[in-house]
């Protein structure tokens, strides 16, 4: 066997009941939950209870994401699953950099939490959607963006896969245009134009609150989502990947693609949902993929990557 990478989920994967479960099962997702309750009171039943409307929004959804995200890795390290390099799907980025040891984990929460704030106060101030357009080329959502305006292609997912950030008032364009080429456009479950230009004050805000804080270099090779390359060994590079991601395209596939090149065989989306695991899927269909998000998935990982079953 290869390498193996633990890929943590983002925003969108969020729902009532996440992590409870491993809250029982597992001590190391118990201790870090637990901490994530002293960093934000609160986080606890909004993650176990919800209910789905307050879950959704970016104030709470990406702080009880990132709390439920930590907690499957250290519940997938502690019952013997190692890795080789981490990735993370934009919320999931930070969730990967507190794992990897840039920062700590009672860091990484309030730096969450702040992020959320600034992101969710970006979304007001521009209202827009995100819609996932499936079975086209990224050169033909561009080019649907072109058309559309006040469209982005923000997540380059997998192939026939990319996905749009825009203003609401031209969502329905984009559908209509990808359409008219067989394709498909699904709105995402988010409250905002993530990835986009108008989150650029959202990225400056981060930028600030980065500042402030000592970011240490990976403990693993931690791919960005907006390079699709690994971190490199300076912090304060680390700080600008983070407050840059806000803003910029999440490379998703290029990055599967670059780990797949660097010996990765193995992906285990840790998290809430299975997206991610969809994702590898569909770009990699060779490799091997789990995903942890429960006492019952994270034996079926441990059985399929220790046993090879």
């Amino acid at each position: 066997m290869g390498k193996i990478a633990f890929l943590f989920a983002g925003q969108g994967a969020q729902h009532p009941g996440m992590g409870q479960a491993l809250y029982q099962a597992s001590p190391a997702a118990r201790q870090a939950l637990d901490a994530s309750e002293q960093v934000r009171p609160g986080t606890l039943k909004q993650c176990f209870q919800g209910p789905e409307e307050e879950l959704t929004l970016t104030l709470n959804t990406q702080p009880c994401l990132f709390a439920v995200d930590y907690a499957c890795a250290a519940a997938a390290r502690e019952r013997g699953i190692e890795p080789d390099c981490l990735a993370g799907f934009s919320l999931g980025e930070v969730a990967a950099a507190a794992f990897g040891g840039v920062f700590s984990f009672e860091e990484g929460m309030r730096l969450v939490m702040r992020r959320a704030q600034l992101m969710q106060d970006c979304a007001q101030a521009h209202p827009g959607a995100m819609l996932a357009v499936l079975r086209l080329s990224p050169a033909q959502v561009e080019e649907i963006c072109r058309q559309a305006g006040q469209a982005y292609p923000v997540n380059y997912n997998c192939p026939g896969q990319t996905v749009v950030a825009c203003a609401r008032e031209v969502a329905e364009q984009v559908s209509q245009l990808a359409a008219a080429q067989r394709g498909r456009a699904l709105p995402l479950k988010v409250s905002g134009a993530f990835h986009s230009p108008w989150m650029e004050e959202a990225g400056r805000g981060l930028a600030a609150y980065l500042a402030d804080m000592t970011l240490s270099q990976p403990s693993l090779p931690l791919y960005a989502n907006a390079t699709a390359q690994p971190y490199g060994q300076d912090g304060r590079q680390a700080a600008g990947l983070l407050a840059r991601q806000v803003y910029s395209p999440v490379r998703w596939q290029d990055t599967l693609e670059r780990m797949a090149q660097a010996g990765v065989d193995t992906f285990v989306e840790v998290g809430a949902g299975t997206t991610l695991s969809g994702l590898v899927r569909k770009t990699l269909p060779q490799a091997a993929v789990y995903n942890v998000s429960d006492p019952q998935s994270l034996e079926q990982a441990w059985e399929g990557i220790v046993h090879g079953a």
